[in-house]
């Protein structure tokens, strides 16, 4: 479920088309019933999230994450929503990025706080990959098993399955010169992460790129949201227009 936000307010947004048509036509239908929208950045500061302040910053109102070779990213780091637990939703946001390294967007996902970890904002989980790049299958929008041992779980065109272990592709979305034409390259892209019961599809522009159903003993049915830092190579990423809202449960009568 989508639990409430403290200290913040819920408010009905109105998301303006891009200027360019894409260059596939979007073919999910939509979601089921659902909340009103509820903004998860309020463009001024990092109120309601946590992660690094050496990292994460507002800038030109966006979020704002960047390392250095001064400032570095010990181990994957999280810029982290709190008081916010993720089960069936809809969210959307849009993002850019270096092509020197890759972010993602984490949902359903774990705060891991004890054990050894490499710092304070660690997560694991589903991730929404994000790139700046448009050449399958290294792109923006395909399921990494952050923290976990199944790596890439679908990619990017994929329609499919885990069934006995293994995912069993059962149908194709996009191809890669689609997929290139769609993407905007050191620009702003627009994402859209629809997750009802184990089932988990991901838009691009308005394109539907990925739907994938996972096994019900494996995928996390709720969890937080984060934004991800690379350790590695300096990057920065940014992202804007963060809202999210309740489906009505998958599994519901």
């Amino acid at each position: 479920m989508l639990r409430p936000l403290i200290g913040a307010s819920c408010l009905l947004l109105h998301f303006t088309a891009a200027a360019a048509e894409p260059a596939v036509t979007a073919v999910a239908e939509p979601p089921g019933p659902a909340t009103a929208w509820c903004e998860l950045f309020n463009g001024r500061d990092l109120d309601g999230w946590d992660g690094d302040p050496r990292m994460w910053s507002v800038r030109d109102d966006v979020i704002h994450g960047e390392t250095t070779p001064e400032v570095k990213a010990v181990g994957n780091t999280f810029l982290i929503r709190k008081d916010l637990a993720l089960r069936d939703f809809e969210l959307k946001l849009s993002f850019r990025c270096s092509a020197t390294n890759n972010s993602g967007i984490q949902y359903r996902s774990r705060h891991i706080t004890e054990g050894k970890v490499p710092n304070a904002w660690v997560v694991r989980g589903y991730q929404h990959e994000l790139r700046n790049e448009s050449r399958l299958p290294n792109v923006a929008g395909f399921i990494y098993d952050e923290g976990g041992k199944r790596g890439r779980i679908c990619l990017v065109g994929e329609k499919a399955e885990w069934v006995d272990g293994a995912k069993k592709v059962t149908g194709h979305l996009i191809d890669a010169e689609a997929y290139a034409r769609l993407f905007r390259l050191d620009d702003w892209n627009d994402v859209r992460i629809v997750a009802e019961g184990p089932r988990l599809r991901h838009f691009m522009n308005g394109t539907l790129t990925l739907d994938f159903t996972d096994a019900p003993d494996l995928g996390s049915r709720e969890g937080a949201l984060a934004l991800q830092l690379h350790a590695g190579a300096p990057m920065w990423v940014e992202f804007r227009d963060i809202a999210v809202r309740e489906l009505a449960a998958a599994d519901a009568p």
